[in-house]
């Protein structure tokens, strides 16, 4: 065995497979690459020290230890919006981010509502507080393997978050630059309308995709159409249409009623070539479980497999972007 392969065998058993590349210089000098990625800096002057000892029982005095730059996984952000409020946005989001986990998805979850909050509850996780390192949070996870980040979970029950644009925008990304660990996929629930949030979102988190949210109702759509026209703007790809309160089956005689319309969500998308996505129903369970703390994506049954439905639509139309790795 070369001096240069006794060399490399011995970093490699100090290191195993963080060594990325070993070079031996003429003079009786060596060089090594290792890989840092989630080492603190407690760890990494240790790696060295073990390197260095490696280094010297092989025969080799002046060892150069770099160490790469921890990488930064790209993570694809799914942008969940209305233009409105009251059309079961949050819902759709929480039980969307359950169903992409059942379908194998390492996904978390954004409450990019600032202002008014409501995912924690959803999850019942209003008692958690997330962990810090400095100015990074590390996000709470929920018993339905969805980490998660809320600022339900950064300040007192009932307190009033009154900020003005720029704080809400820096809460945004504060939530969204935590340390989301293995997550590939982050659901955003964002807040009603078009405003301050939404444009940090665009402007610096740019989302893999949109998914628009309304009740059929023609009052709903208008201001679906607006959310769907600042995606557009930003030259956010629009993934799908879901028409939420979607038809209401009488728990006493069985017959369905329409509310608040039927079709109008599948109609607009239609009319602007947009993908629909499907329906989830007007049902008392889903507004039981939410406020329980269970989402139905949870769960078995037709109202969970309408939620996986869709997931399975999105699952589908990210494996067909440009770059994907399925």
């Amino acid at each position: 065995m070369s001096d240069a392969q006794t060399l490399e065998q011995a970093l490699r058993e100090a290191a195993g497979a963080r060594i990325q590349a070993v070079r031996a210089g003429a003079d009786g000098s060596a060089s090594v690459v290792v890989d840092a990625e989630g080492l603190d800096d407690a760890a990494r002057a240790a790696l060295e020290r073990d390197l260095a000892q490696a280094a010297a029982r092989a025969g080799v005095a002046d060892l150069r230890v770099a160490m790469s730059a921890p990488r930064r996984r790209r993570r694809r952000i799914i942008a969940v919006g209305s233009g409105k409020g009251g059309v079961g946005k949050s819902t759709l989001s929480a039980n969307l981010a359950i169903a992409l986990h059942r379908l194998g998805h390492a996904t978390g979850l954004v409450d990019a509502d600032i202002h008014g909050p409501s995912q924690a509850r959803l999850f019942a996780t209003e008692d958690q507080r997330p962990e810090a390192k400095g100015s990074t949070l590390f996000p709470v996870m929920s018993r339905f393997g969805v980490p998660m980040l809320s600022m339900a979970h950064l300040v007192r029950p009932g307190q009033p978050i009154a900020w003005r644009g720029p704080m809400a925008g820096n809460a945004l990304g504060q939530l969204i630059d935590a340390d989301w660990g293995a997550v590939d996929t982050i659901v955003v629930d964002l807040p009603p309308g078009t405003g301050d949030v939404q444009l940090t979102m665009l402007q610096k988190y740019k989302p893999a995709g949109a998914v628009i949210v309304s009740t059929p109702q023609d009052l709903a759509l208008i201001d679906a159409r607006r959310a769907i026209g600042l995606f557009e703007q930003g030259g956010v790809p629009l993934i799908g249409m879901v028409e939420n309160m979607a038809g209401y089956l009488c728990p006493h005689c069985g017959e369905p009623s329409d509310p608040f319309g039927h079709g109008g969500a599948e109609a607009a998308a239609q009319a602007i070539g947009m993908a629909f996505l499907g329906r989830i129903p007007l049902a008392l369970a889903i507004r039981e479980g939410s406020d329980a703390g269970q989402p139905p994506a949870a769960g078995e049954g037709p109202l969970a497999e309408a939620y996986l439905a869709i997931a399975r639509q999105l699952v589908a139309w990210l494996a067909n972007q440009p770059g994907s790795n399925g």
